[in-house]
């Protein structure tokens, strides 16, 4: 089991997202750079980015360039989400979830953010949560 918002952590989400015949569709038809934010964790803050395009999605430590869309939130935020204790929507409604970026591509990317509920679903069965 990898810990949440380790290395091995976002290898895991990155090998899931990878091998997500969804994500792989959509990526030929959509283009994505996203970094998330987290902080106030354990270890630190975290940050990782997504990028979607060209039939490839890549999920790595660190920020994205030219990201087009950026997520932060602190740890207790993250941990809802990543648990399913909290949903996006209202995290975001709330406060608790801070977007920037380009809301048109956001909202027009919502196809990519549906598959990858399904990778982040799968991944929490392989993640230790502290």
């Amino acid at each position: 089991m990898a810990k949440y918002l380790s290395v091995e952590w976002v290898d895991d989400l990155h090998a899931t997202a990878s091998a997500n015949p969804d994500l792989q569709e959509l990526s030929r038809h959509h283009r994505l750079r996203v970094t998330e934010t987290i902080t106030g964790a354990p270890d630190g803050d975290v940050t990782y980015h997504l990028i979607l395009a060209d039939g490839a999605v890549r999920i790595a430590a660190g920020p994205g360039e030219n990201s087009d869309v950026c997520f932060e939130q602190d740890y207790a935020t993250a941990l809802g989400l990543a648990t399913g204790v909290l949903n996006a929507q209202t995290a975001f409604v709330s406060g608790q979830l801070r977007v920037t970026g380009d809301m048109d591509l956001l909202m027009a990317s919502q196809p990519v953010f549906a598959a990858l509920d399904a990778v982040f679903s799968d991944v929490r069965s392989r993640t230790e949560f502290v």
